[in-house]
């Protein structure tokens, strides 16, 4: 089995014309990346927004709903997380809900518009004994035809396949950062170890869904970084959550500076670009951001949400008021019929 591996920049090559499916990623170096952060902000959202109407209806949005079926007391050092054991953010440790509870989560979110429903357990990589308590969730809740997501920590080879004989759609496993940048925020787990849990998880048949975290005190050059290690993935993933920096009390990240929001606008734009066919997704921190915002970056090729009052352990703006956002920008939920059109502001 070939193992993905971190890539030198000076291997990397961009193709002369972009690819028709995740099979025949572009190449991309860092310092090609890098570029298009110093594009003029219109001219990088001009060329995002032509990639994206390429690819996809520019006026449809995905539906996520995220659930944290086990929660805190995790073994991890991660910085900016208030579930790791080391932080002191108030987050209490709980088991791993009942199979019943995470089955009448799923039907709430199925019927608010929700098609994938993720569910996450605060753990390093799950034990055996775990195993078949997850493996049941995933069944169950495709069977209430949901696509079905799953984020466990790392994962060894039977493990993955485990969880793709259930019918598991996609595995979350984020890279969270350059690997440049990487250890000045996580000690407990290598940036190989993360990209060794994608290759299981490749090679068991399993869709990915790979992001990261800006806004962790950064340099623009990193975040460039982290994009470019994500495009060159082969294939690079399906689903690509960008977060943004919940800075939370308690955890070594929590002073830190808020990003400049049309940074963020960029970093999108730049997924974008770089991974034509990806549906990127708002992920967390999304709360702290006005409705202003969030346009330009389904402007710049968001085209996935995490729907719902909570993710994970931090607030998420409400499925009510996503839904008149969606309205007042024409928006249409993917599997649903238009929303009526957007009316003007009185």
């Amino acid at each position: 089995m070939t193992t993905i591996a971190t890539i030198p920049v000076s291997s990397l090559r961009r193709a002369s014309a972009p690819s028709t499916t995740p099979k025949a990623p572009l190449r991309w170096q860092v310092a090609d990346v890098a570029t298009l952060y110093e594009l003029p902000f219109m001219d990088l959202l001009f060329r995002a927004q032509q990639v994206h109407r390429e690819h996809f209806d520019a006026n449809e949005v995905q539906l996520s709903t995220l659930l944290s079926i086990k929660t805190g007391g995790c073994a991890e050092d991660c910085g900016y997380c208030p579930q790791a054991s080391t932080a002191d953010s108030g987050v209490e440790a709980s088991k791993l809900m009942p199979l019943a509870e995470v089955i009448e989560a799923a039907q709430a979110a199925k019927d608010q518009g929700a098609t994938r429903f993720c569910m996450g357990a605060a753990w390093r990589s799950p034990k055996e004994r775990d195993m078949e308590r997850v493996t049941d969730m995933v069944r169950e809740v495709r069977a209430l035809g949901l696509e079905t997501c799953m984020t466990l920590g790392m994962l060894e080879a039977q493990q993955a396949q485990a969880l793709k004989d259930a019918g598991l759609d996609y595995y979350n496993h984020n890279l969270d950062s350059a690997p440049e940048f990487y250890e000045s925020i996580i000690t407990t787990r290598t940036y190989q170890d993360r990209l060794d849990t994608l290759t299981n998880v490749r090679a068991a048949g399993i869709n990915v869904c790979c992001g990261g975290i800006v806004g962790m005190g950064e340099s623009r050059g990193e975040r460039a970084g982290l994009i470019a290690q994500l495009a060159n993935l082969n294939p690079y993933p399906e689903s690509v959550p960008i977060n943004n920096l919940v800075a939370v009390k308690g955890t070594p990240l929590a002073d830190t500076p808020p990003l400049d929001p049309f940074e963020f606008v960029r970093t999108i734009a730049i997924a974008r670009i770089t991974m034509p066919l990806t549906m990127v997704r708002l992920s967390a921190g999304r709360e702290q951001m006005d409705e202003a915002l969030q346009a330009l970056c389904f402007l710049a090729g968001a085209n996935s949400i995490f729907y719902g009052d909570k993710l994970l352990t931090t607030s998420n703006p409400q499925a009510d008021k996503d839904r008149q956002l969606f309205v007042r920008l024409g928006l249409k939920v993917q599997g649903e019929r238009p929303a009526a059109h957007a009316q003007p502001c009185q």
